[in-house]
């Protein structure tokens, strides 16, 4: 059980310590610079952010009726209902 533990800790320290090397080689100007996204990274469209923005929103609220649901001690099909009008439309 020790050595598990004293590898993981070693692990964890290594891998510190490469996190650190490519700051501790950037020439002193390029600190400050932002570095570019890599390749691979998603690019996000306006439309698909709407679109996570709007699902966000509506979870939010249908999380806020379902407590309010809960705080009036609804069940069944009053509850459903009841949170159905109160998120409206979609």
């Amino acid at each position: 059980m020790r050595s598990t533990s004293t590898v993981t800790v070693l692990s964890l320290w290594v891998l510190s310590l490469a996190a650190l090397v490519p700051a501790l080689t950037s020439p002193p100007g390029a600190a400050g610079s932002a570095a570019a996204p890599p390749a691979s990274a998603a690019v996000t469209t306006p439309a698909s952010a709407a679109a996570d923005n709007a699902a966000a929103a509506r979870h939010a609220r249908r999380t806020a009726c379902l407590k309010e649901a809960r705080a009036k001690k609804l069940l069944g099909a009053q509850r459903t209902a009841f949170v159905k009008n109160c998120v409206g439309p979609r």
